[in-house]
């Protein structure tokens, strides 16, 4: 790559870099001259890498090092008067996808990691460097690096259908590396780049729709996707005659940033410590970067993002996310022990037993996804009637949002009926139950069910934490039957748990999976063990909080001992959310089935009968209990609190324990299953990579066990 002398990267040796290249799916910048209307010349450059769309482009070293040869040979041409200006483009649907994170993942240094950065930072700066305008036509998904080509270019346009357009690196445990924190803000203000870089990605890596995009000018204009290249590169042909003005009501001369620059930082981390804690570091080193992009020169803020990449790369928290991002983009897809799809039985009707806000979200998800008939059926037809009308308000607020169209909301709505009569249930293939949790009532509307419904329908269940051979156990067919377990709220929560007993049939089994992902939801296949996994884990968290307060320590104190776990809420909270009767029904669950490892208290109970448990802020954490709470705990606390230190290792080893008798016992096949189960059914963060990264890199699996459970563990190349 030829060295452009401008560039403060112009003499730093690259070559170490080269090494990485080995394998690498190359991006290639291929080159095209295009006339435009008024004679002048543009080269359009398309980032091809020769697969179709399920394989995007993505920037590793030897793609850049192309790309930056290629901008050197333009920039060549430019000075010669032989071309106007510069566009790059993507395949069809696809701008780029950002660096390629097998690659970063490998670096093994922290100067490696640095050159990376700097790497991208050389090539993608040349746009700005040709000479003549760049313009990058973003004509679909745009993410990470690919949407920092577009930045670091002076004009932008888009593909009106472009899938997504983001800066997701923090929610991987890094921070946008190419000159996304210092250009951004320093385009679109600092407050709308603080959601793009910092909220989004927190909020379950949220990504821009065109729309959004262009309204918040990240770029200046955008097209049809019929016409989109011969529009922009007439609108290009416009900018570049002075026939087109380009309006950015955010540009730098118009960005306030004596007083609403800082205030907003502030705000910003104070809703950080308040949502997330302080234990992820990518967030507060985004936030850092934007704050100081407030002044200063381009240089000097890619050369934090060098440093901060470098640091970042190099650390736990991005290796447990290039973990934890594998398991759900390759483990996710291919279930461990799913049976072939083909033997499952095609699922034509729907029937859910139950009208309440379970079995109406069940019915909402049900009817979106699959688009067959959905019967929900209840004892009271006031029930039924209710459930049905939330169903279809439900589908009436999708169609207000614009998510579906009138005529598929009509048809929606004319698919979902309810009834008393459960003989309506005859032609179902599908039926799943969301009745009182408990064996007793379940057992009875299967037996009910199961004289309707044809000999090959599935029965399934919703059971949180019961058993499901014994919720079959009076079946005359129990291998018909499959657990189904979904996590609240249904239509958020991508993890369903698949539940095989002893004698649940492969085409039960089969059609489970496949509905499942037909719901485009991720499955995992789990034994019959109380709890299964996300809530027997979950159960053991809120049992050592529990038992921390019964011991006399403060809520808020159990809460903040807490924190270095991870979860994306204190155990009090998350109790508070579940529902106090639900979490008692789950504890309960797992102190009778395990009375020596799981910890319960008969208060649970009184508790769950309240209106209100405990007091909370603004942004939902818990701030204590409320009055009634105080007089039901008053008789029963302890007074020999444990510390914060003893509260958090008990916790560790605690979870480690169970982890480990879970594999023995053949509860998950392996021990990426648990944390895949964690990541998709309980928010546990990418940082930690589940529960088994965080708790080889805390000591927890050596001091309950000996060993770990990743060998070796999956810790920073810094570390």
């Amino acid at each position: 790559m030829t060295k452009t002398h401008s560039s403060p990267y112009a003499d730093i040796d690259f070559s170490p870099l080269r090494a990485l290249t080995e394998g690498e799916v190359v991006t290639h910048s291929r080159v095209r001259d295009i006339t435009l209307p008024s004679g002048k010349v543009l080269a359009l450059i398309t980032l091809d890498n020769g697969r179709d769309h399920t394989r995007p482009n993505t920037l590793g070293p030897a793609t850049l090092f192309e790309l930056g040869d290629t901008l050197d040979a333009l920039a060549g041409r430019a000075a010669a008067g032989q071309i106007h200006a510069v566009a790059v483009t993507g395949k069809q649907y696809i701008l780029a996808a950002g660096a390629d994170l097998s690659d970063i993942s490998r670096v093994g240094s922290r100067d490696n990691a640095k050159l990376i950065a700097q790497l991208g930072h050389h090539v993608l700066g040349k746009l700005s460097e040709l000479g003549v305008p760049s313009f990058t036509f973003v004509n679909g998904l745009a993410l990470g690096g690919g949407l920092e080509i577009a930045l670091n270019s002076t004009y932008r346009t888009l593909d009106a259908s472009a899938a997504a357009i983001a800066l997701p690196e923090v929610f991987l445990g890094i921070i946008p590396g190419w000159g996304g924190a210092y250009l951004l803000p320093n385009l679109i203000g600092i407050e709308n780049a603080l959601d793009v870089v910092i909220s989004n990605p927190l909020k379950q890596n949220r990504m821009l729709k065109p729309p959004q995009a262009l309204e918040l000018g990240v770029v200046d204009a955008m097209f049809p996707a019929a016409t989109f290249l011969e529009d922009s590169l007439r609108w290009a042909d416009g900018v570049l005659d002075g026939r087109t003005k380009v309006d950015r009501r955010n540009e730098p001369g118009r960005i306030e940033r004596l007083t609403k620059w800082p205030i907003a930082i502030k705000m910003a981390r104070a809703m950080l410590e308040s949502k997330i804690g302080t234990v992820p570091r990518s967030p507060y080193v985004a936030l850092e970067l934007l704050d100081k992009a407030r002044g200063g020169s381009k240089a000097e803020g890619f050369a934090r993002e060098d440093d901060a990449l470098a640091d970042l790369v190099t650390g736990d928290q991005f290796a447990a996310s290039m973990y934890a991002f594998d398991l759900v983009q390759k483990r996710a897809k291919r279930p461990v022990g799913a049976p072939d799809k083909e033997l499952a039985r095609k699922v034509t009707k729907v029937g859910i037993v139950g009208a309440g806000l379970m079995a109406s979200q069940l019915a909402l998800l049900f009817v979106r996804k699959l688009q067959v008939p959905v019967l929900i059926a209840d004892l009271d037809q006031a029930r039924v009637d209710k459930g049905v009308a939330h169903i279809r308000d439900e589908i009436g607020a999708l169609e207000a949002k614009g998510r579906v169209d009138p005529d598929t909301a009509n048809r929606l709505r004319a698919l979902v009926t309810g009834t008393t009569d459960k003989s309506l249930y005859a032609d179902c293939d599908f039926v799943i139950e969301a009745v009182f949790e408990e064996v007793g009532v379940k057992q009875a509307v299967f037996g009910e069910i199961e004289q309707i419904v044809a000999e090959d329908a599935i029965l399934a269940t919703n059971t949180s934490s019961l058993s499901v051979e014994e919720i079959g156990a009076r079946l005359a067919h129990p291998e018909r039957l499959v657990g189904f377990h979904f996590f609240n709220p249904v239509a958020v929560m991508p993890l369903i748990e698949i539940v095989k007993t002893g004698h649940t049939s492969d085409a039960a089994l089969s059609t489970a999976f496949v509905v499942a992902k037909n719901l485009g939801k991720n499955a995992v296949l789990t034994a019959d063990a109380p709890g299964f996994v996300v809530n027997r884990l979950l159960a053991k968290v809120m049992g050592e909080a529990a038992r921390a307060v019964y011991e006399g320590a403060d809520i808020v104190d159990v809460e903040k001992a807490f924190a270095p776990v991870g979860l994306p809420m204190g155990p009090f909270q998350l109790i508070d959310l579940v529902g106090w009767k639900v979490a008692a029904h789950v504890q309960d669950t797992m102190a009778t089935a395990f009375p020596d490892r799981f910890y319960a208290n008969d208060n649970f109970h009184r508790l769950a009968e309240l209106d209100q448990v405990v007091e909370k802020d603004k942004g939902g954490r818990v701030t204590g209990w409320t009055k009634a709470a105080e007089k039901v705990l008053k008789s029963q606390v302890g007074r020999s609190p444990a510390s914060a230190e003893e509260i958090l290792r008990r916790v560790q080893d605690g979870l480690a324990h169970e982890i480990r008798i879970m594999l023995d016992e053949g509860v998950v096949p392996e021990v990426e299953d648990v944390d895949l189960c964690l990541i998709l059914g309980a928010g546990w963060p990418f940082i930690d990579g589940g529960a088994s990264p965080y708790l080889d890199r805390e000591g927890a699996s050596e001091r309950v066990f000996g060993a770990t459970f990743h060998q070796p563990p999956i810790t920073g190349t810094g570390s």
